[in-house]
């Protein structure tokens, strides 16, 4: 299956729960991030504030975290700045303040595209296929910086994704919305990340596609590649989540581990609907 996408990370056992989890949900101290007991996170965006160009700053000392092999999500109200923290820790808009590393390096100044080859793989939440290209001429420009052979990569997005398969030589634009999201997915996989950030992945799509989506990304986070979602569906997200933020105004308001959040009482009435 998809064990070599991340050759280099570890595989984890959903079963045996989040070890380094962040405690009990609760209101976020600033300036602390999820993982200061535990060790350096592998990926972590810290204090981070600033927006986009010379307007308002957006984020406010807002850190976001995820380990090896861990699901983290960021969700929140409307406007609360949470695709927004996701393209700071992916060096889209320049930060006042704060820093970004991953596994252990310092990465604040680097551009985008340096992250990719660094190990970040990122699918914005639109945009995010080459509509007039086939399924697989899509996949292989994911693999654009890679000098190796990229067919036993590509043969584990198709054993990931059975219907990109069956659907390789057709136009990814005339694919449904869920198709098109798992190749999007596909292709940042094509990379071999050692990070993966997905900007709303169920975005539009039904709640069955939401759970195959969700599923298929439960199975990559399995082989050690840390993902770092933003969601709308909030409720959905953080129950397979190992953690979870929660930003309000660009803030982070609170944290813990998926399960935590889903129970804490101010969590489940201000932003799960009760």
């Amino acid at each position: 299956m998809i064990s070599d996408l991340q050759t280099n990370s570890e595989s984890r056992d959903l079963s045996s729960g989040n070890p380094q989890a962040v405690g009990a949900a609760q209101p976020a101290r600033q300036g602390v991030t999820a993982h200061t007991a535990a060790g350096e996170p592998f990926l972590v965006g810290e204090n981070m504030t600033g927006g986009y160009g010379a307007g308002p700053d957006i984020l406010h000392d807002c850190t976001i975290a995820v380990d090896r092999g861990e699901i983290a999500v960021i969700v929140g109200p409307n406007g609360a700045g949470k695709s927004t923290g996701m393209k700071a820790v992916f060096g889209m808009l320049n930060l006042r303040q704060g820093r970004v590393r991953l596994d252990g390096e310092d990465i604040t100044a680097l551009s985008p595209q340096d992250r990719v080859a660094k190990g970040m793989g990122f699918v914005p939440q639109t945009s995010n296929i080459f509509t007039s290209m086939t399924v697989e001429e899509n996949l292989e420009m994911g693999a654009f910086i890679r000098t190796d052979d990229i067919r036993p990569t590509m043969e584990q997005i198709y054993d990931l994704f059975p219907i990109l398969r069956e659907k390789r030589h057709q136009s990814a634009g005339e694919l449904s919305g869920g198709q098109r999201q798992q190749v999007a997915v596909g292709r940042a996989l094509m990379t071999q990340p050692k990070v993966l950030m997905l900007d709303e992945p169920t975005a539009g799509v039904s709640p069955i596609v939401m759970d195959e989506l969700f599923d298929r990304i439960i199975e990559v986070a399995r082989t050690g590649i840390p993902i770092l979602m933003v969601e709308q569906n909030a409720r959905q997200a953080l129950e397979i989540a190992d953690k979870g933020y929660v930003l309000v105004q660009g803030r982070n308001a609170h944290s813990g581990t998926g399960k935590e959040l889903l129970a804490d009482p101010e969590v489940r009435r201000s932003f799960l609907g009760g």
